[in-house]
């Protein structure tokens, strides 16, 4: 198998550089955008040097997505920090800029190209959170800006899990249903695939879905739901999720 050879880190201008084709991975990148504005560029993107000396983005195309979105400074809106209210973007730093990234150029063959590509969008999905120590490091900073977190985050970190009682009341099937499972009223499993089981006491009948899905479509779902808060529980995932369509269908237009 081949290996990327390190060649050079340089400051290259946005024009230079070109994505990866068939980039399949979809990041945030209003948040990488904020996180430059307020911290600057604190890692190289990785880039391919083809032999006709083009550049393609193998890891950061993302960041170079944000970068292009800031365009050409000055940046006219200041990044207020509770430490220093007056701040200018880092990028910039409120003058005339003429955008360029800072890249790691390394030399590969195409199938090492694309195992960087995949791995680097795959190995944060594998990841999981301490939550408490991931509270106990944002505890440290004056304010969350370029964070990625939001107050109302870290509270949500710190609330006491739902208890059975209480994920029963808000996920029960609503009274128009009947005896009848959700699911028969959706076109989805029929009520044969729905196994009624027990739960703890106290937290009433909880229904088990027992589901065979594709590979592709199990992982589609974990990384649909790497943010939730209680990765280990699939249950909770789908909760999640579910949770989190409900705001984006009301947020949306209509």
């Amino acid at each position: 198998m081949s290996q990327a050879t390190y060649v050079r880190t340089q400051d290259v201008p946005l024009g230079e550089l070109t994505p990866y084709p068939g980039n399949a991975r979809r990041g945030d990148v209003r948040l990488i955008l904020q996180s430059l504005r307020t911290s600057g560029q604190y890692r190289s993107l990785i880039a391919r040097q083809l032999p006709d000396g083009h550049l393609v983005v193998l890891a950061g195309n993302h960041t170079l997505a944000a970068l292009l979105a800031h365009g050409r400074g000055p940046c006219t809106a200041s990044i207020p920090t509770f430490a220093n209210p007056d701040a200018s973007c880092a990028l910039c730093n409120g003058e005339r800029w003429d955008p360029v990234a800072r890249v790691e150029v390394v030399e590969c063959d195409d199938d090492t190209a694309l195992r960087i590509n995949v791995v680097d969008n795959r190995a944060s999905e594998k990841g999981s959170w301490d939550l408490d120590g991931l509270v106990e490091l944002l505890s440290y900073l004056p304010d969350l800006d370029g964070t990625g977190y939001t107050d109302e985050d870290v509270e949500r970190l710190l609330a006491p899990p739902p208890s059975l009682e209480e994920l029963a009341d808000t996920y029960a099937p609503r009274e128009d249903y009947g005896d009848r499972p959700p699911a028969e009223h959706h076109g989805a499993a029929p009520a044969a695939d729905v196994a009624q089981e027990p739960a703890e006491q106290g937290s009433g009948l909880w229904p088990v879905l027992r589901l065979r899905i594709p590979p592709a479509v199990r992982d589609e779902f974990y990384a649909a739901t790497a943010s939730c808060p209680r990765s280990a529980d699939d249950g909770a995932r789908l909760a999640w999720l579910l949770e989190v369509t409900r705001h984006a269908r009301e947020d949306s237009p209509r």
